[in-house]
């Protein structure tokens, strides 16, 4: 192996190839997951500095029979960008490929790197007079090219779509070691086969993302924010149906979230403030972007929850005064994640349910999950103007999490897995597969589907060196 890791360092620089053997050096930012749950360890921490370089570690590792692990902000949830405990694997950090390539204001694009940070890119856009809405609770970490590895959805979906959604096109250093220069902005080509999308989701199994071609919008004119008690999800659902009829496409944000999931962030973080929550069973959170005015938003959300607490979906509303009390609202729907780690290791769902069929499936599988382990609580969450929940089960308030999380992980996961696939959902809506859940995927994935995928994988990267043992086994 000396001899790779020689051949890495003449490709990126001695500087930017970190290994175990160096006296005082520490690894553990890229070896292990942000939810604590893997601890690898890495051959090496290569940081190249631009796509060439990126192209020539992939090479090296591909002549050396070497696996690569590309990794982001490594901020995932399902264990997918870091390296396995066998110590031969190289992690591919995208960290220091942070450029801004370009803004082309007509086109309505911006050209950056895998490894710009999505807060950076938020901000970016904004001093050029636009919006990029990509928005979710890591954003202050997370970065484009692993947002677009995992097709991250998070908060603006219901309006803008995925991440897929939002890009045109992509830089990609394939498995073998060439570059795909497919940054285009165009919105039509129709000459082939969509490469684009093939990477896109593909958590880096399939190449390594090094830059984006993203779409840019006009930034809104005025953007309010309401919170809602809506005394059932079935008024959510109703709620949510309002919502599209007065606001149309002003609607650019609609999460709910139970009333257990709140206590825990008024438990755990009191300065906060939790309007309502001890009050009603859920609250949902309501965005409306408006091209028009303040006053045009205003009014038209005092229609909308005039309209709910008549047809009696809505019992309490508040709407945001500023928008220091709106980014207080979000900042306590993003504190549930936060919170429930607090109270202690859990096991996570990030499924997706048609919109329409949530209720029963949440009263259902509510119900099964306290008759099979009394005392199970119940922490659920999300998205719901898009179909996407995090349905996440915290142990009994008097048992111990880790031993729950050791001990019931498993049965917990296939009676909520088995019941997503009953209402024709998704076992993963947003994080993606990652190696938690690879050995889930045959039982809930249709077989053609998983043997196009396979043999797209065997095709691209018959090696098989790129990101082993996620999403495919």
């Amino acid at each position: 192996m000396n001899a790779l890791i020689n051949t890495l360092r003449d490709a990126v620089g001695a500087a930017h190839v970190l290994t175990h053997e160096e006296p005082a050096t520490d690894l553990s930012a890229w070896e292990q997951d942000w939810r604590k749950r893997s601890q690898g360890r890495a051959l090496a921490v290569v940081r190249p500095g631009n796509t060439a370089e990126v192209a020539a570690v992939v090479r090296a590792c591909a002549a050396a029979g070497t696996s690569i692990v590309p990794q982001g902000g490594n901020t995932g949830l399902v264990v997918g960008s870091v390296p396995d405990g066998s110590g031969t694997q190289v992690v591919l950090s995208l960290s220091r490929m942070n450029a801004v390539r370009d803004i082309d204001t007509a086109n309505l694009t911006m050209t950056v790197e895998a490894g710009c940070i999505l807060q950076s890119l938020q901000e970016t856009a904004e001093k050029a007079g636009f919006l990029f809405p990509l928005s979710l609770a890591a954003e202050g970490s997370c970065t484009i090219g692993g947002n677009l590895g995992t097709n991250a959805g998070g908060t603006q979906v219901v309006r803008y779509g995925n991440t897929r959604d939002l890009c045109l096109g992509l830089e990609v250093v394939t498995a073998q070691g060439e570059v795909w220069h497919g940054l285009s902005g165009l919105r039509k080509d129709n000459t082939g086969y969509d490469l684009r999308n093939l990477y896109i989701g593909s958590e880096g199994t399939l190449g390594v993302i090094t830059a984006a071609t993203m779409k840019l919008y006009p930034l809104p004119a005025a953007q309010l924010t309401a919170w809602a008690a809506v005394p059932s999800l079935d008024a959510a659902v109703a709620l949510l149906g309002l919502a599209h009829q007065h606001l149309g496409a002003g609607l650019t944000g609609f999460e709910v979230m139970g009333q257990f999931a709140l206590s825990l962030v008024d438990r755990h973080f009191k300065q906060l403030r939790v309007p309502l929550w001890d009050t009603t069973p859920y609250c949902v959170l309501l965005e409306n972007s408006d091209s028009e005015s303040e006053a045009h938003a205003r009014a038209q959300f005092e229609r909308l929850l005039e309209a709910a607490l008549e047809e009696g979906v809505v019992t309490d509303a508040v709407v945001a005064e500023s928008l220091g009390q709106a980014h207080q609202l979000w900042h306590i729907r993003e504190s549930i994640p936060l919170a429930q780690s607090e109270e202690g290791l859990n096991i996570k769902h990030d499924i997706s349910i048609p919109v329409s069929r949530i209720p029963a499936f949440c009263a259902e599988t509510d119900a099964l999950l306290q008759r099979e382990i009394p005392g199970v609580r119940l922490v659920n969450f999300g998205h719901l103007g898009d179909g996407n929940l995090h349905y996440n089960v915290q142990a009994p308030a008097d048992g111990d999490p880790r031993a729950f999380l050791e001990t019931m992980e498993e049965r917990v996961n296939t009676l909520v897995f088995d019941a997503v696939a009953r209402y024709h959902g998704s076992i993963s809506a947003e994080h993606g597969v990652g190696s938690l859940k690879a050995a889930k995927l045959p039982h809930y994935k249709d077989a053609v589907a998983l043997g196009l995928m396979g043999a797209i994988k065997q095709a691209l990267d018959p090696q098989r060196i790129m990101n082993p043992g996620r999403v495919l086994m």
